[in-house]
């Protein structure tokens, strides 16, 4: 028998060491090293039997016209949000990670998940690992779901896991959570970095090797990282964050790795005491009607994966007591100090000795630069105390030296604009249409003055 070596674990970039140190010299960690006994691989008996690496094929040499290329089978959710997110369903054999906050909701949309496909035609088998079957009967109960169909098991050994997938062969599986799994073949804790790690990677294999498609739920750290290696990210398939506050009335999935589909992709959930129910028209729930035009709101035309949304942007603009803050909620903060220079430089509205609050109504974040004009245009509206025009609609990418640039898919952000009933939209000038749309003013800017300008004498003949 071989003999078990000791080594010492850095915990947050799982980095070996053969001497204990006060620093990780890879990562820089002060005080993450830890005792690891190593011992020698035992083949467990219900491991199984799995070669290649984690798309399951032995190691062969071929050109890549002779692979046979069919199209992935897609299973549905049951939930359209949640397939919109996947990419149009999961597909077979794929790992799906999804990360959030405590008491977000991710126990309860996956468990959603699995009494809808077990319900369906397809086998589901729900792993816990932190809660006992009681508590899951409970949640389902208190759901109103169908218990039925759907098959639950108490585990945390990944190799009996794995044994138990192996003979039912479900399409689908959950495990709730990684952070509670462990392997065999390591003596260290669950949790740790070596633990998810090794977890994972077998995971991963035995869904390439089955074709049974994976939820794996990831805590998260206080920062909103996902617990644990940065590695555990790059071998599934797709990652998903819950967003939003856990005491919101909504929530947001966004797909930020996708290898079936579009990246960014967005969810809209809301939360009842019925779980959470999916939202066919976001767009209405991001926009605030008022009674009568407010300065400061405005309303912009995003780009959520595939979906455009429209969301209205808020800004505040007040006399600074001591040093000026600027303030962004779900907007970049660099981003905002940038566009308040360009607006001073080339807009001529000057923010200093201010202070700048903006925020994206209904807890959205926006990454995208399309969102530049509208909030701009938001704290020009502030400044000026002058209300814009409620039927109005800005997008557009502001550069450094005032221009504005064009942004994807202006056309269905038109579309969507139009299907609410907007009448002015101000988009850059290589975005406008080709033809007059019926009963819609489209006003093409190039440079920011242009689009300050345009907006004012609006405001001023509307209002």
């Amino acid at each position: 028998m071989a003999k078990a070596k000791s080594v010492y674990r850095c915990e947050q970039c799982g980095t070996d060491h053969s001497k204990w140190a006060g620093q990780c010299s890879e990562c820089g960690e002060w005080n993450s090293l830890v005792e690891v006994t190593i011992a020698p691989a035992t083949t467990h008996r219900a491991q199984p039997k799995m070669g290649g690496g984690y798309a399951g094929q032995a190691a062969a040499i071929t050109t890549l016209n002779k692979i046979s290329v069919s199209h992935e089978t897609r299973l549905p959710t049951g939930i359209s949000e949640f397939d919109r997110v996947l990419g149009g369903g999961l597909v077979t054999g794929s790992v799906v990670l999804i990360g959030g906050d405590p008491g977000i909701g991710k126990s309860t949309i996956l468990l959603q998940t699995a009494t809808h496909m077990a319900a369906g035609n397809s086998s589901a088998l729900y792993v816990t690992g932190e809660e006992s079957l009681s508590q899951v009967a409970l949640r389902a109960q208190r759901l109103d779901l169908p218990t039925d169909r759907l098959r639950v098991m108490a585990e945390t050994c990944v190799e009996r896991i794995c044994e138990v997938l192996a003979q039912e062969r479900p399409a689908v599986a959950i495990l709730d959570s990684i952070q509670t799994l462990y392997t065999e073949t390591l003596q260290s804790a669950p949790g740790g970095v070596s633990q998810i790690r090794e977890s994972a990677a077998l995971l991963t294999r035995f869904a390439k090797n089955s074709g049974t498609a994976l939820f794996i739920v990831g805590h998260v750290t206080k920062e909103g990282a996902l617990a644990g290696p940065r590695v555990l990210e790059h071998m599934v398939d797709c990652v998903l964050y819950f967003e939003g506050q856990s005491d919101s009335r909504y929530r947001m999935i966004r797909a930020v790795k996708n290898r079936f589909g579009a990246v960014n992709e967005l969810g809209v959930f809301g939360m009842t005491d019925k779980g959470l129910r999916e939202v066919a028209n976001p767009s209405a729930i991001f926009l605030s009607r008022y009674d009568e035009a407010i300065p400061g709101s405005i309303v912009m035309i995003s780009r959520e994966g595939t979906r455009p949304l429209l969301v209205e942007v808020q800004a505040l603009v007040d006399d600074a007591h001591g040093q000026p803050r600027r303030v962004a909620l779900g907007l970049e903060q660099n981003r905002l100090n940038m566009l308040l220079a360009v607006m001073h430089r080339h807009g001529g509205v000057q923010t200093s000795g201010q202070d700048v609050y903006v925020n994206i109504v209904g807890g959205l974040k926006i990454t995208e630069t399309g969102s530049d004009l509208a909030v701009l245009l938001a704290c020009a509206s502030s400044i000026r105390t002058k209300a814009l025009p409620q039927q109005l609609a800005v997008f557009g990418e502001v550069g450094l030296s005032g221009e504005i640039r064009p942004v994807p898919n202006g056309q269905e952000r038109l579309k969507e604009a139009v299907k609410h009933g907007f009448k002015y939209i101000i988009l850059p000038r290589a975005n406008a249409p080709q033809k007059p749309i019926p009963g819609v003013q489209v006003i093409a800017v190039a440079r920011l003055h242009e689009a300050l300008t345009e907006a004012i004498s609006l405001s001023d003949e509307l209002n």
